[in-house]
């Protein structure tokens, strides 16, 4: 791609999500997401491949749908209300673009073109997919958080913590795990949002840092499915060791940085006497947690390690992005810091 498209391109996908995140009028929220639109479907596109054209037209028809629900539910508030600002806010506007945002994150019950559209793509496209995309609807989420329906928000979460559990356990194709971690993540994140908006902050700063972490060994490595993620013990241990690391900091193992969003949120559901909603989503995070483990189990435990004394020249020599061992590092060790980054946020 021309590089000048290219940054056009970029540079209109950060534009118009800074320009979602700091609006306070709802057609200038909407025109904002149709721009952020616009400027992905040419990256998803980027392949030129069949699927990856199909995975734009799904992603398109998805974002136009989440779009036209925002547009008619600031209209019905306009009406209502006499204006246009996105805080204010009636109820039915509220249910109406709350639906929408769950339709654009990717939120069960209506996740199913989520995985379908990152399985199709390149590794770095679904990782923009699955972090920077998130961060223009969630910004509407808290721009209207004193409005919202506390218990929809809550089973909301619940289901999206369950489904992306459940459907992650017979998977394969990395991507697609990847995409059932980032629903299931998202579950959690919903429920943070309904407890506390600077928790919610917090969980959606370590979820981006766990996915990024989790995303570049996978880009590096070209690593599609488990085999081929298996395939790259020989060749670079090391970034093998990592990315178990960070699938156990995904599944929120103490005492990496995984365990610290669901720590407090398990908290501040207990605070509120929320406990059957606490014990259920707790139980919905175990089949994540079950494949992340599975998935090291058949990429570390089952292939053992061939070194030979000679040297290969066809062996894959990864060039890792400066930022990794940052990431990683983050990934693993940011639990001590969970008082300082829980009143910082």
């Amino acid at each position: 791609m021309n590089p000048l498209i290219w940054s056009t391109l970029i540079t209109g996908l950060t534009t118009s999500t800074i320009i979602t995140m700091t609006s306070h009028h709802w057609l200038l929220a909407w025109l904002s997401l149709e721009l952020n639109t616009l400027s992905m479907l040419p990256i998803i596109m980027k392949p030129q491949h069949p699927r990856a054209t199909e995975a734009t037209t799904k992603y398109f028809l998805i974002q136009a749908t989440a779009a036209t629900m925002i547009l008619y539910a600031s209209t019905v508030n306009a009406w209502q209300t006499g204006q246009w600002s996105i805080p204010n806010s009636s109820y039915t506007t509220t249910l109406l673009t709350t639906t929408a945002i769950m339709l654009k994150l990717g939120l069960a019950p209506v996740h199913i073109w989520y995985p379908q559209i990152l399985q199709s793509t390149t590794m770095y496209t679904a990782l923009t997919i699955s972090t920077w995309q998130k961060l223009a609807p969630l910004a509407l989420l808290y721009m209207t958080h004193n409005h919202l329906n506390q218990t929809v928000l809550l089973l909301i979460g619940l289901l999206s913590a369950l489904i992306g559990g459940w459907s992650g356990l017979n998977q394969t194709q990395t991507r697609m795990i990847m995409a059932f971690s980032s629903i299931a993540h998202m579950g959690w994140l919903i429920t943070a949002l309904t407890l506390n908006p600077s928790l919610a902050t917090l969980t959606m700063l370590t979820y981006i840092i766990m996915t990024t972490a989790m995303f570049t060994p996978l880009a590096t490595t070209d690593a599609k499915t488990i085999t081929d993620l298996a395939t790259t013990w020989p060749t670079s241990p090391t970034t093998l060791a990592l990315t178990m690391i960070t699938l156990m900091s995904l599944g929120g193992l103490p005492p990496l940085t995984g365990f610290l969003p669901k720590w407090l949120i398990l908290k501040e559901l207990l605070a509120t006497n929320m406990i059957p909603m606490a014990t259920l989503i707790l139980l919905a995070s175990l089949p994540s947690l079950f494949f992340y483990i599975r998935l090291a189990y058949l990429t570390m435990l089952t292939s053992a390690p061939s070194t030979t004394s000679t040297k290969h020249w066809w062996r894959f020599k990864p060039k890792w992005p400066p930022t990794t061992t940052a990431l990683v590092t983050a990934t693993a060790l940011l639990l001590p810091l969970t008082p300082s980054l829980y009143n910082t946020t």
